[in-house]
């Protein structure tokens, strides 16, 4: 029998999660005491996400990837729905301006993190559906661009111009890995790259995000402040940091210390090295994830595979931009470092996607199995 799931896998997430959990509460733990007098008010919070994601998770794990398939279009209606949803006036819950959770008080959840998820699954049946016109013709991608093109304009309702770039990019990279010719990849990534560009001149506190990026320290206290405080702490960490526990930029310094400017705080108090092992976890894990998706393409189970591939390549992007962004290598946009940073929606996601891929991974053993079993069955020539 082989073993029921990739235990570098499992290993490497656990790592990351057990590793986000401390440098979250290190992160928080200065606001945490000053807006609820407990320091660890953040901590508890993520674990309690963390244990109903578990839950959530097991669901998830015992359901054949065939009923996924199934579902697919169902699940992008309702994800198009939670996304209109939002936007309605007492049913949207706003924060800082932006109207992207529902829920009332502290139940609430963010629409844009299922909507990954939910993208993914069904790209993945229409890539299964349409693999030869996606190969041959342009005409392939009609559907999922224009689906795309619903979902972000519901996005830049919200407003959430780092969920749609995510998106955006996982949809693309899904297409490519399913054979799309390069010159129809060119041509498409082209396009989405122009109308990216256009949409990010388009608001005023975009271009101020971005000229803020360009020369933050023209402007420290305004526009180019987050970026300036991230930078100081990559400054102070050098290439040991200042100690776990030690930062000064999480000291009300560093907006959202713990949710999009994590890695910053990991810089500070860990250095360059600190700041390696980040980055070595999160290219193992993305590895074993497409690994998981290579071995389900090659048992022919093409859905999972393409699964997999979209949940590596969400997973790639999200933790490159958010690292780009607190390194100022990139424009500043709140995007949090996966399975580290805090944050109740993407726990309960993540938490759902990893079993997915659990999923994937025990059916891949299980094909495999069944293999080894008919070849040893087989009498001999």
């Amino acid at each position: 029998m082989t073993a029921a799931h990739d235990k570098y896998f499992i290993g490497t997430l656990a790592a990351i999660v057990l590793f986000g959990l401390v440098m979250m509460t290190s992160a928080s733990i200065a606001i945490s005491d000053q807006t609820v007098h407990q320091p660890f008010y953040f901590l508890f919070k993520q674990l309690f996400f963390l244990i109903v994601g578990l839950v959530l998770g097991w669901g998830v794990l015992q359901i054949k990837m065939e009923k996924w398939e199934d579902w697919g279009g169902y699940l992008l209606v309702f994800a198009l729905l939670m996304l209109a949803l939002v936007l309605m006036p007492g049913i949207g819950h706003r924060v800082n301006g932006s109207a992207r959770w529902i829920g009332y008080g502290p139940l609430t959840f963010q629409v844009s993190e299922l909507a990954k998820l939910v993208l993914v699954i069904y790209l993945a049946g229409y890539l299964v559906r349409r693999q030869q016109e996606i190969m041959t013709r342009l005409s392939g991608f009609i559907k999922p661009i224009l689906i795309l093109g619903v979902v972000g304009i519901l996005l830049l309702r919200e407003p959430d111009f780092g969920a749609m770039v995510v998106i955006t990019l996982t949809m693309i990279g899904m297409m490519f890995m399913a054979g799309m010719r390069l010159r129809h990849f060119c041509a498409l990534f082209g396009l989405l790259l122009g109308l990216l560009a256009l949409i990010a001149i388009s608001a005023p506190y975009r271009v101020a995000r971005l000229t803020g990026f360009l020369d933050p320290w023209t402007h420290p206290f305004s526009t180019g402040y987050q970026l300036t405080q991230s930078l100081i702490a990559f400054g102070r960490g050098g290439w040991l940091g200042v100690g776990l526990g030690n930062s000064i930029q999480k000291m009300f310094y560093l907006p959202e210390a713990h949710t999009d400017f994590l890695f910053a705080v990991i810089a500070e108090e860990l250095g360059f090295f600190g700041c390696l092992l980040v980055l070595g976890l999160f290219i193992f894990l993305v590895i074993r994830i497409f690994m998981i998706g290579k071995r389900a393409q090659l048992l022919h189970q093409h859905f999972s595979g393409f699964i997999a591939y979209g949940c590596g390549l969400w997973v790639a992007i999200q933790f490159i931009v958010s690292i780009g962004v607190n390194s100022g290598l990139l424009p500043t946009k709140g995007l949090t470092l996966p399975f580290m940073s805090y944050g109740g929606s993407s726990v309960l996601v993540n938490c759902m996607m990893v079993a997915l891929l659990l999923r994937i991974d025990y059916e891949n053993r299980l094909a495999d199995e069944k293999k080894l079993a008919f070849a040893n069955e087989r009498p001999d020539n």
